[in-house]
């Protein structure tokens, strides 16, 4: 009867154990989830689509396309997001969008400034730009930045371009401004402005695409600028992960191929 007891005994022990052995594999299963790190699928980015051939609405469709656009999707999909966002915004509302949290991160051909430098994140240069200017044909007496004074030039909202012509004001110039690269040369199509200041890529598109009817480019290059991508300051880890999704993609061939897609040719090393 004793030995029966003892056996018993040990008997549901063993199996209190074993149940205490499962109910901690239980427990630990459970855990697994709440441990690893919340993984966001979604890259939500704001552009301003009136930047040919950088970001512009792709025919037929409610997309955008163009390098940036290209390139972003490139970037998140590195990164492992499951889904790209394209928002729609204007210029001057991205930096504010960014830094309310509206958004990820922006694309948009930002040119990388100290001034925006103290209210955001700058990923690396992805691109090489520079300020140009172009002018109406009938316009013929302007063969340099300097030769623009007294005349009407037309600029976008918010870039380095309408900064530029900020400087010709005192010099009895008029600027106007616009939300979008294309309104300021439409102006110019309608005789409203004499001259356009934009990046030189943009200007270069423009003309290749209808613009040489009415415009040609005058004088040199007035910059050289580097493009990124602008994050917030809240977020540096994900400027550091959008890096190493450039140099990622630099390294596979990625940016090389999406490169010469959109300039015909492949960037300079």
């Amino acid at each position: 009867m004793k030995k029966i007891t003892v056996l018993l005994s040990v008997l549901v022990l063993a199996l209190g154990i074993l149940a205490a052995g499962c109910g901690g594999g239980d427990k630990k299963e459970e855990k697994k989830p709440a441990a690893a790190p919340a993984v966001k699928e979604e890259l939500i980015v704001g552009t301003e689509p009136s930047f040919a051939p950088f970001e512009f609405p792709e025919k037929d469709s409610k997309e955008f396309t163009g390098f940036d656009m290209d390139l972003i999707r490139a970037i998140a999909k590195e990164m492992g997001y499951k889904k790209c966002t394209i928002k729609n915004m204007g210029f001057d509302a991205l930096i504010p969008a960014i830094n309310a949290g509206n958004i990820d991160v922006s694309i948009a051909g930002f040119s990388i400034t100290e001034e925006r430098k103290k209210q955001v994140i700058f990923s690396q240069p992805y691109y090489k730009s520079g300020l140009a200017f172009v002018v109406r044909k009938d316009v013929n007496d302007v063969k340099k930045f300097e030769d623009l004074k007294g005349k009407t030039i037309a600029v976008q909202l918010g870039t380095t371009g309408a900064l530029y012509g900020e400087k010709l004001k005192d010099k009895g110039s008029v600027v106007k401004t616009f939300n979008t690269s294309d309104l300021a040369c439409m102006e110019l199509k309608n005789k409203g402005a004499d001259a356009v200041i934009s990046d030189l890529p943009v200007l270069q598109y423009f003309l290749k695409n209808g613009g040489s009817e009415y415009a040609k480019l005058a004088g040199e290059p007035l910059t050289a600028e580097d493009y990124g991508i602008v994050i917030s300051k809240k977020n540096p880890e994900l400027a550091k992960g959008i890096d190493k999704a450039l140099d990622a993609l630099k390294k596979n061939g990625t940016y090389d191929k999406l490169y010469e897609k959109w300039f015909g040719s492949k960037p300079a090393k």
